[in-house]
């Protein structure tokens, strides 16, 4: 077999992700007949640049979600003996049924490099956003009662943030997952602390909000308690008794790396918003019915501190991939053999001047995704402004 034209290779690729056409066509229909009805999420379907945004990041997630329907090979799996086949290569003894070609070439090791771009997507859009979730749920529980309360417990609770902060991002990121810090368990003390405070962040907000209906308080608390010390033990000390949670060491670095590191910003950001918004008369009105602080905080304060907050979070989603891609660059990344779109550019960078193809795939892809990112917080900037 020759190898393929790139309008070929265009076309084959096309027809692999074909469910994430079908995903996207789905959402975006389904999104534009309903979107009066879905609030500010409705309102990004008016936004040009938000639309384009939306529909990148969703392509990354569609395919990071139909990832084993799209690839050709194993991410894994050492097709052959020629190293750095170029995109479109027959694939040598290809057995039939098998894909026949190296879609976007291969890497040193003969991996196909479609398949380790589609699996590195995955890899992505599991950490990413579930860290970040994680150190907006760290930052807000902290920055609320500092903007609301100030006094003593504001500056502590900001120089300790401060204490973060003036480290240099990627110097302290490198810090927390080389092996000799592992070494020392520090990962896991700050994961037994930071995990924690998701839990106490769900505890305060269904008991304020249930306070005067203590069987409804009782059953969201009992079970919010229940699955978050289960999640607990399973994440953060790997000790669930049915294997449900569990987070391998390396993955577990990372993970507490990314949410210590951004949860000092989340406070600031919230802490600012807080400060500016609890002098607003909806919130006199909420204090002069009697209700308590942590019900004003959560149920009168946040919710109108949402726009910044989405925006923010669309942003450092971003941020979070550009530093996981970063540490998989370093060799710091979850595992040496994951097709993570850092680990897959360090790869394939010392040959970059001759054979681009193995690095340059996961640096577009990854340009991409953060590319996608930044527009869909722009479009959300530009619709939470209107309300």
């Amino acid at each position: 077999m020759d190898i393929l034209s790139w309008p070929m290779i265009f076309t084959l690729m096309a027809k692999q992700f074909w469910p994430v056409w079908v995903a996207l066509v789905v959402t975006f229909a389904l999104s534009i007949r309903f979107k009066r009805r879905l609030g500010l999420y409705g309102k990004l379907f008016d936004s040009p640049i938000g639309m384009a945004g939306f529909a990148i990041v969703m392509f990354w997630v569609f395919t990071a979600f139909f990832a084993d329907m799209i690839i050709t090979y194993d991410p894994l799996a050492q097709l052959g003996s020629v190293k750095n086949p170029v995109p479109g290569t027959p694939v040598a003894g290809a057995e039939p049924g098998q894909f026949p070609w190296f879609l976007l070439g291969g890497d040193h090791l003969a991996r196909d490099v479609f398949s380790r771009m589609v699996m590195g997507a995955r890899s992505v859009l599991v950490i990413a956003p579930a860290a970040t979730t994680f150190a907006f749920l760290v930052g807000i529980t902290l920055g609320l009662p500092a903007g609301y309360f100030g006094g003593k417990l504001d500056t502590v609770l900001s120089f300790l943030a401060n204490l973060v902060l003036a480290f240099p991002v990627i110097l302290l990121f490198y810090l927390l997952v080389t092996p000799e810090i592992r070494n020392t368990g520090i990962p896991i003390y700050l994961a037994a602390i930071l995990f924690l405070i998701p839990i106490a962040f769900f505890v305060v907000l269904f008991n304020s909000r249930f306070h005067t209906n203590p069987p409804k308080r009782n059953i969201y608390v009992g079970a919010t308690l229940v699955i978050g010390l289960w999640a607990y033990s399973g994440l953060a000390f790997n000790a669930d008794p049915l294997g449900v949670w569990g987070m391998a060491p390396n993955l577990l670095n990372v993970f507490v790396s990314v949410v210590f590191v951004n949860a000092p910003t989340v406070f600031r950001i919230v802490r600012g918003i807080v400060m500016d918004i609890k002098s607003r008369d909806y919130v006199a009105a909420a204090q002069t019915r009697g209700e308590q602080a942590w019900y004003v905080m959560l149920w009168e304060i946040l919710p109108n501190a949402r726009g910044p907050l989405i925006v923010d979070y669309c942003l450092r989603i971003g941020y979070t991939t550009i530093l996981l891609g970063t540490l998989g660059f370093f060799g710091l990344g979850v595992t040496p053999e994951s097709p993570d779109w850092g680990s897959t550019i360090n790869a394939g960078r010392k040959l970059l001047s001759m054979i681009p193809h193995p690095a340059v795939v996961p640096a577009l892809a990854l340009m991409s995704l953060v590319l996608g990112l930044n527009l869909l917080a722009d479009g959300l900037r530009e619709e939470s402004m209107k309300d």
